[in-house]
């Protein structure tokens, strides 16, 4: 941990935790509790945790979807979200109009065919602008959520088991595309991703694990341990 440490303590914290816990309304029990972390560099980071111990109410707080009860979530980054069933996410019959509703700055039409081109081939669906979402694999429709973050201009994603439905071919091709973007030479993104599958652990920069509503250390993936 003290590496990790070195490394990043001269880094601007792009999404940091300070003291912070949650409960349901009607409950007592806290689902994050004192929870304290900090996010300070691009890359990959990965979570993981038994079911129930706090990882998805954890990025609903990154994301604001809810409020902590107490203490304060610092972000300075701009964050998307790519949910487990992309089929909850996805609203368009095609993949040109899904993009499209996910640009929100006024741009020509031309810079827009440039956009929706640019950001395709980064998720690896080059040529792909007329193609209707249900011809899409699973894998192909996760890459195509995460395309739909980048054309938003997120520089900081989100990731609630994107795996967790998809074959093991579909699988790797969504986790070799997040760790592609998050070592971009222009615009590299930060991912932080929630995972049951341990052999995904090694696309990690840094692992920590969700327990009791709290996180641990960030550790390097060579040597992360369950507590």
């Amino acid at each position: 941990m003290s590496v990790i440490r070195d490394h990043f303590e001269k880094e601007i914290p792009q999404v940091s935790f300070k003291d912070v816990s949650f409960s349901w309304p009607g409950k007592k029990e806290n689902v994050i509790s004192k929870c304290n972390f900090a996010i300070e560099k691009t890359g990959l980071w990965m979570i993981v945790g038994e079911n129930g111990s706090g990882k998805s109410t954890f990025l609903k707080l990154i994301n604001g979807i809810i409020k902590p009860n107490n203490g304060k979530v610092n972000s300075l980054a701009k964050v998307g979200m790519v949910f487990q069933n992309p089929d909850h996410q996805i609203l368009m019959p095609n993949c040109r109009s899904e993009l499209l509703i996910h640009i929100s700055q006024e741009i020509s039409k031309k810079a827009i065919v440039c956009k929706i081109e640019n950001v395709l081939d980064k998720v690896g669906l080059p040529g792909f602008e007329t193609r209707p979402v249900h011809t899409l694999s699973g894998g192909q429709k996760q890459r195509l959520t995460i395309a739909c973050a980048l054309i938003s201009d997120k520089n900081f994603i989100l990731l609630d088991e994107p795996t967790a439905l998809l074959d093991p071919t579909s699988q790797l091709k969504v986790v070799k595309t997040i760790k592609k973007l998050t070592i971009d030479k222009e615009t590299p993104l930060t991912a932080l991703w929630i995972t049951h599958r341990y052999e995904e652990l090694i696309y990690a920069d840094a692992v920590a694990e969700m327990k009791n509503g709290n996180l641990s250390e960030w550790q390097q993936p060579s040597k992360f341990q369950y507590n």
